[in-house]
């Protein structure tokens, strides 16, 4: 009867520390601190109770912390000398109010009149919020239900600095596509190699550098009007980091042929808004983010890469906490090694 007991109180005392991991997220170490006394105190036929491997499917844009305007604002805007209005972080979001808040309107002439960009003055009832069937234009965000403010939509995320389109084309959200290729640095026996200090495997993933900017990035774009998220990731990659566009016929159908076979297996590492120094208070970016990863070598991982049209060059880049990369594209990085127990 005491042995019942006792069991009782133990499966229950489990359950609470269970319980306790998951609803208190900022206090994981607490959980396991109780899991492994009750393991010491009541024998290893408790520990069946200890094992949780969270699903990789759990690694997604909630686990991002992505929805910030860091790198958008207080600053110069791109490809311009205007300065942003100074927006301290107080009165990032909308709902404070900021009487003295009086940013200046800016459009970048590179963009207007563009079959591909918004006209300047948009009709009454466009439709927001929605997918624009007519001109094949998805107007909605991944992040929810944007406000109309004056006609036009209001960023998400809160003030930026700066009014109108900058150099984005659409107001509103602008959807890009980022594939995150990746392989495992290999010594010349084909061995992994491990980091030092963490002893973890190094990851390496296809990285092209701005054409615009200089700064390091994935190798993403500009999802086309109509055209399907999986289908921007496979274009783009092929046009930045392989240069396909510009490969003879053989080498490009065996290109296509790797390609295929590898986008068939991508898995999500984010969906959401990005904080892309371009943004502005009623245009911003937003990206699905997949990684595509090359886990024996063989594929990718053998091709000899070639910048593209918006490239100015392409690389196997390692990857760790010290990457510098462009926008928000270090965070998603950051996933990818988590995703694979990688360094980090």
């Amino acid at each position: 009867m005491k042995k019942s007991i006792v069991i009782a109180i133990a499966l229950s005392v489990v359950v609470c520390a269970i319980l306790t991991e998951f609803c208190q997220k900022n206090r994981p170490m607490s959980s396991w601190i109780s899991r492994i006394s009750l393991v010491r105190r009541f024998g290893a036929d408790l520990s069946r109770f200890f094992s949780f491997e969270p699903p990789a499917a759990s690694v997604g844009r909630t686990t991002l912390k992505m929805l910030t305007n860091e790198k958008c604002r207080n600053s110069v805007y791109p490809r311009s000398k205007l300065n942003r209005f100074n927006v301290p972080d107080k009165y990032l979001k909308w709902e404070t109010d900021f009487p003295d808040y009086k940013p200046i309107s800016y459009t970048s002439d590179s963009i207007k009149g563009q079959p591909w960009a918004d006209p300047e003055k948009l009709s009454e009832g466009n439709p927001w919020n929605q997918v624009d069937s007519h001109n094949k234009i998805d107007r909605k965000s991944h992040e929810g239900e944007y406000s109309i403010v004056d006609g036009v939509p209001l960023n998400p995320i809160g003030r930026t600095g700066i009014k109108g389109r900058g150099c984005l084309g659409r107001w509103g959200p602008n959807h890009a596509a980022d594939p995150i290729v990746t392989r495992w640095k290999v010594d010349e026996k084909g061995e992994r190699l491990k980091h030092p200090k963490t002893g973890k495997p190094i990851l390496q993933f296809i990285s092209i550098q701005r054409r615009d900017s200089g700064e390091w990035a994935i190798p993403g774009g500009m999802v086309d009007p109509g055209e399907l998220v999986t289908a921007t990731l496979r274009r783009e990659f092929g046009e930045e980091a392989l240069n396909s566009l510009e490969a003879d016929k053989h080498s490009k159908d065996t290109l296509e042929k790797k390609i295929d076979d590898l986008f068939q297996q991508g898995f999500e590492i984010y969906r959401g808004y990005v904080d892309d120094p371009r943004n502005t208070d009623n245009a911003w970016m937003e990206t699905v983010a997949y990684n595509f990863h090359d886990e024996d070598g063989n594929s990718v991982a053998r091709f000899k890469l070639h910048a593209g049209d918006d490239a100015v060059g392409v690389k196997w880049m390692d990857i760790g906490c010290d990457v510098k990369l462009y926008a928000s594209h270090a965070d998603m990085i950051r996933k990818v090694a988590e995703h694979h127990h990688a360094h980090w």
